[in-house]
């Protein structure tokens, strides 16, 4: 069953300008393990926390740093959550996180599916 949905664009040049203009930024939204990337690809991954916060439903229990993006072993985006976010995904039944992230033509985005298998965890 689909727990929540979220969805977010972000324009890359705009992000750039951001960083440029705040470098401290990428340290508060990104772990290290994620800084190395270039723009494009962080823009995405910033668009990816943002739908999923979006798919939670807010920002209560949310540090940037809780949720990172890596690949699953066939090599697609997935999350590692963290902390109270974890604990707050585990509580909500959440029992998987689907994500898809792409940029093309200066716009990063990112779609993002929770999914619930409905066995009455919570």
């Amino acid at each position: 069953m689909i727990a929540g949905i979220g969805i977010d664009v972000v324009d890359i040049v705009r992000f750039e300008r951001s960083v440029a203009r705040t470098p401290a930024l990428l340290e508060r939204l990104f772990a290290e393990s994620e800084r190395h990337r270039p723009a494009r690809s962080l823009a995405a991954r910033f668009a990816a926390k943002e739908a999923l916060i979006k798919a939670l439903g807010g920002h209560a229990v949310i540090r940037w740093h809780e949720m990172i993006i890596v690949q699953d072993v066939e090599g697609n985006p997935d999350f590692e959550l963290s902390g109270g976010l974890a604990g707050h995904v585990r509580d909500l039944g959440i029992d998987r996180v689907h994500l898809s992230m792409s940029h093309d033509a200066g716009i990063a985005s990112a779609f993002v599916v929770l999914e619930s298998l409905g066995d009455g965890r919570r």
